[in-house]
């Protein structure tokens, strides 16, 4: 997979750089200052996955997803940052960041989180999931019936964090039941990928413990 770097602090973009190397799946491709450059060169250089930092000069990582997601919607973005707030965690995800980790992750587990994107799995640090899960919003009815039972099961299963082969075992189903439903649920709800699904389902009480 390419891999492009954006974070403002050298020392942070060494460090990346310098772990993703020794990683013969990952080609680290750019490194990028600001949210501005990581546009650019999201442009140029089209990279699978983007390493965003959240807080950066000239444009921040929330405008910069905004954009990238817009002109290149198949580019990952994997927020990394310090920040674990609620009112961090969810403007990213809503700007079209498919993961949320923070900076204190372990080398190992950076690197499975990148790689489980790659797979289509939503990728979030405990502590973001924990600020989605506080005061989930309660769903409108018209909500609750744009999706069907099963839809709602599978996407309950979605949020927590599951494959589509766990959720497959789970429901009794083959993956190609899963991946038709999940495919759906994204149109019904009018989100993109998993990790904006599972928000939406956070938001809106349809985790499967409020029905």
């Amino acid at each position: 997979m390419k891999v492009l770097i954006a974070d403002d602090h050298h020392v942070v973009r060494r460090g990346l750089l310098f772990f993703l190397k020794t990683q013969k799946d990952i080609e680290v491709v750019g490194e990028a200052v600001n949210g501005k450059e990581a546009v650019e060169m999201a442009g140029t250089l089209q990279p699978d996955i983007i390493l965003m930092d959240l807080v950066m000069p000239i444009m921040d990582g929330i405008q910069a997803t905004e954009h990238i997601k817009q002109r290149f919607p198949d580019i990952i973005v994997l927020m990394l940052t310090s920040f674990s707030d609620r009112d961090h965690v969810v403007p990213a995800i809503e700007a079209g960041a498919a993961g949320y980790q923070l900076k204190d992750i372990e080398p190992d587990e950076l690197v499975e989180s990148l790689r489980g994107l790659m797979r289509g799995e939503n990728m979030l640090h405990p502590k973001a999931t924990s600020q989605l899960m506080k005061e989930p919003e309660q769903p409108a009815p018209h909500t609750v019936n744009l999706l069907t039972p099963r839809e709602q099961e599978v996407l309950a299963e979605l949020t927590k964090g599951k494959s589509n082969r766990e959720i497959a075992s789970a429901l009794f189903v083959t993956e190609k039941t899963v991946k038709t439903h999940i495919s759906n649920i994204f149109t019904k709800l009018e989100v993109q990928d998993r990790t904006q699904a599972a928000l939406y389902a956070v938001k809106h009480g349809l985790t499967g413990t409020n029905q």
